[in-house]
């Protein structure tokens, strides 16, 4: 497997972003590294109460995210990472960060019918496999946009793009997806 070689799973909130870097990272035994993950750390450290906090805990999450992501690009190890990416606010980041560590990236841009990824988002929102601090049950009106389109837009980076529709996790071809990144990766 190359070294700097970065895997960037993208879409909307509910598309699959972390079960599916989860099977990547151990099909190909590389770390994860995912926002919610670090937004939730800090909800378990320093508490959560409303809408405002978990933005705030967002923003700092992010902040954690791009110091790890720069870290791990400098000493040359491959990884995973998953989060919302959108271009407007990191295409620049991520061309920074190409320029100076000459990564190879691969995107996986998941996708969803909008049909599907409404009712998905309003059961995880009451799911007690959702962390509480994300309050999603009170920002379902500000995600709902986002939502409706059912798909973000690639990073303008470079490199292959995969995108996956996740709107019914049994049909993927895990298989065939594996293969699609081993492709990338030589």
């Amino acid at each position: 497997m190359r070294n700097n070689f970065l895997i960037i799973i993208s879409g909307p909130p509910c598309t699959g972003k972390t079960t599916l870097g989860e099977k990547i990272a151990k099909e190909f035994k590389l770390p994860l590294i995912s926002k919610d993950e670090i937004k939730e750390s800090l909800f378990d450290s320093l508490g959560y109460s409303d809408r405002a906090w978990s933005m705030k805990m967002g923003l700092a999450a992010y902040v954690i995210l791009y110091r790890l992501i720069d870290h791990l690009l400098a000493a040359r190890i491959s990884f995973i990472v998953e989060s919302n990416f959108k271009p407007e606010f990191q295409n620049e980041r991520f061309r920074a960060w190409k320029e100076k560590y000459h990564f190879k990236p691969l995107q996986i841009q998941c996708k969803t019918d909008e049909d599907i990824l409404l009712p998905r988002f309003k059961t995880r929102a009451g799911s007690s496999m959702r962390h509480p601090g994300h309050v999603d049950r009170s920002n379902f009106d500000e995600f709902k946009t986002s939502l409706l389109e059912g798909v973000y837009k690639n990073l303008d980076i470079g490199g292959k793009v995969i995108e996956l529709d996740t709107t019914d996790f049994s049909t993927i071809d895990y298989d065939q997806l594996f293969e699609s990144i081993r492709s990338a990766m030589d």
